[in-house]
């Protein structure tokens, strides 16, 4: 069985550095700012020969309860409580500071095995704040450097004297298929595109979910009460999550990431660096998800950043889902639902039939109804349509309204046939795909849209020629 680490410190010592470190990927912010990281995020690691999970917090500040520092006090608290063994980091740079002393002492009041870690050692000076940390009482202070990776060696041995070798070299109980299963999730093609029978949905593989939307929408809130546990840090203030963080969720026996994204503001208002690093991690997490469920404040919906962030995900090739949050607010739901509808036919008709669905994630109101929207958008998103079916609608289509003439020449569709899937992509045959209208391209996919049953996903439609053996050949007398 794997252990897991948690990450403890004040603030600006280095937590999130040796967190990156040791997954072997930069996926938790770093900056020169004090109070970067705010929820606790869990990833799978690696120190040579040992396996674990380890848990990035955030810094320990001495704060009232209902204040965010307070808030983050208490995740960092939690993520002690799973933690079978404690990294406690000091900055042996700048040496120890009173916090230091009073956050070593709830360290050791937990009971769980302690690492001390002296870390930027690489620095000038820092051997005097390495003999300092001795006056923690945490055991030998181990020098690392989690920006250059050095001192790595003597963490391990410091890792296998705290746990003892049975503890750490224990046998990982993880399902290594499970796991692989998950990473071929983006862009399946099709392996037999002339087959009739559609391959049947499985509704068994893991799935990811990403949660977009402006500052303050709820996001945290909702991902909170899909899981039931107040897992991610949430209130008042605009702004609260900076990282794009991952919770694993089990949601009727299916195996779900939901990634929590920070709140994206119009590019003319963001001005921090930190904050352009938190939004461009929360467009990779658009990238790697599955669906995308957008999150809009129902009191104020469909402002511009709103339709940008929808538009940005159908670029993407993302399955998008509409959650209208904050529903338990609205006085007049019948006349309001009435219109947003309407307003999503009409402002985001690239993805014609996208579901949207009123949820309170306060009260937990309408969070199955949105899962149910989540798992049938998922499945047109992976539907595919055999060659025999498509071109007997391409002959009533070209029967019914054929593609206009070019300059004097009639156009000619040979055949369609479906490439691949996530998202529904269709290769086109005619005689010249640069002098085809894009509005006869959006006549095409509409119609499939609607003879096929494919509402509310992005699909893609590339046109060909094929190549004509006689070209470049001169002309027998």
């Amino acid at each position: 069985m794997t252990f897991k680490v948690a990450i403890i410190g004040r603030p600006n010592v280095g937590k999130s550095t040796l967190f990156n470190r040791l997954v072997g990927k930069k996926l938790a912010l770093v900056d020169d700012t004090p109070g970067v990281t705010r929820d606790r995020r869990v990833h799978a690691a690696k120190l040579y020969d040992l396996h674990f999970d380890v848990i990035d917090t955030a810094g320990f500040e001495d704060a009232g309860a209902s204040t965010l520092p307070g808030r983050m006090r208490a995740q960092t608290e939690i993520a002690i409580r799973e933690a079978d063994l404690i990294f406690f980091t000091v900055d042996a740079k700048s040496g120890l500071l009173p916090d230091d002393r009073a956050f070593a002492e709830v360290v050791r009041r937990s009971g769980k095995p302690v690492v001390l870690v002296a870390n930027k050692a690489e620095a000038r000076g820092a051997q005097g704040g390495m003999l300092e940390a001795w006056e923690l009482g945490l055991g030998e202070p181990i020098p690392v450097s989690a920006e250059h990776g050095q001192g790595l060696p003597d963490l391990r041995d410091a890792v296998i004297a705290a746990l003892g070798e049975e503890r750490a070299f224990g046998e990982d109980d993880e399902d290594d298929e499970e796991i692989a299963a998950s990473e071929v999730l983006i862009g399946e093609d099709i392996a037999d595109p002339d087959a009739e029978e559609a391959p049947a949905y499985d509704d068994t593989k893991p799935m990811r979910i990403a949660v977009v939307g402006r500052p303050n929408a709820g996001k945290s809130t909702l991902i909170n009460a899909l899981i039931g546990e107040e897992r991610l840090l949430t209130g008042p203030e605009a702004g609260i999550t900076r990282d794009s963080i991952s919770v694993d969720w089990d949601w009727r026996g299916r195996r779900i990431k939901l990634f929590d994204t920070a709140g994206m503001r119009r590019k003319a208002k963001i001005h921090e660096k930190l904050e352009v690093m938190s939004v461009q991690d929360g467009l990779r997490a658009i990238r790697f998800a599955e669906i995308v469920i957008i999150v809009l404040d129902a009191t104020i919906p469909f402002e511009k950043q709103d339709l940008q962030i929808a538009d940005l995900i159908i670029r993407e090739g993302r399955a998008p889902v509409i959650a209208f949050n904050k529903w338990d607010l609205i006085d007049n739901p019948q006349e309001l639902l009435a219109e947003l509808r309407e307003k999503t036919e009409r402002l985001l008709p690239q993805a014609r039939g996208m579901q949207a669905v009123t949820v309170s994630a306060e009260t937990g109101r309408g969070l199955d109804r949105l899962m149910d929207s989540v798992i049938k958008t998922h499945k047109v998103w992976n539907s595919r349509v055999s060659t025999g079916r498509l071109n007997r609608w391409l002959e009533g289509i070209l029967a019914h309204h054929p593609p206009p003439a070019v300059a004097g020449r009639r156009l000619k569709i040979k055949y369609v046939t479906q490439a691949k899937t996530r998202p529904p992509g269709f290769v086109v045959s005619c005689s010249r795909p640069d002098a085809m209208p894009q509005s006869y391209v959006r006549y095409l996919t509409n119609s499939l849209r609607d003879a096929f049953d494919m509402p509310g996903v992005p699909i893609r439609m590339a046109l060909r020629t094929s190549d004509n053996p006689f070209a470049g050949r001169a002309k027998k007398r």
